[in-house]
């Protein structure tokens, strides 16, 4: 166990073994609580993982984790940009800004002109086959829905038999890192 962590963990999924995911994170950390862990801090957990070192904020029943540094981040190559918009479906004019979002999972974010037209993606796993992909879409702020900002997806096609993983804390912690260091997204 590395210096400051209060346990040690390793996440598999059927095909592999990632170095962080965001679900496996908050439960290990809840079964570590509940079997008798007591943090070295109080309100505050330290995991280890793959990805090193991640804090979570323990406030009664409730854990948070704080998003791990990106292990790669900047735009992606353009070749790989033409290549998920083909698998997307979309036009490559789509896709407004792109980015690694890798904090373990190497994610490729992009981001495309609406959230309406994330919701309507019907990828080709076969041509994004090995490639982790999170796309993300504004919401338009005229529906009056403005507690929900993005919608976002996760396309893992080639990866453990899952073409599309309903909800990803690994994705959306590096998408939200992205987005507001970006000036995309508020702060909040």
């Amino acid at each position: 166990r590395a210096a400051g962590a209060d346990y040690r963990v390793r996440i598999f999924c059927p095909g592999r073994e990632l170095p962080f995911a965001g679900h496996p994170t908050l439960g290990t950390c809840h079964a570590w609580l509940q079997t008798g862990g007591q943090p070295q801090v109080a309100g505050r957990v330290v995991q280890e993982c793959g990805v090193g070192l991640v804090t979570l904020r323990r406030d009664g029943e409730r854990l948070a984790f704080a998003a791990p540094p990106l292990i790669q981040s900047g735009p992606l190559a353009e070749e790989d940009v033409a290549l998920i918009a083909r698998g997307l479906g979309v036009a490559r004019s789509d896709v407004v800004a792109h980015a690694w979002c890798d904090n373990g999972p190497r994610w490729r974010g992009v981001l495309l002109r609406s959230a309406a037209q994330v919701l309507a993606l019907q990828p080709d796993g076969a041509v994004l086959a090995g490639l982790d992909v999170g796309v993300v879409g504004a919401t338009d702020a005229a529906t009056g829905d403005e507690a929900i900002a993005f919608e976002v997806r996760a396309f893992l096609p080639g990866h453990s038999g899952l073409m599309e993983d309903p909800v990803t804390g690994s994705l959306n912690a590096a998408l939200a890192q992205w987005l507001i260091g970006a000036g995309l997204a508020p702060a909040r």
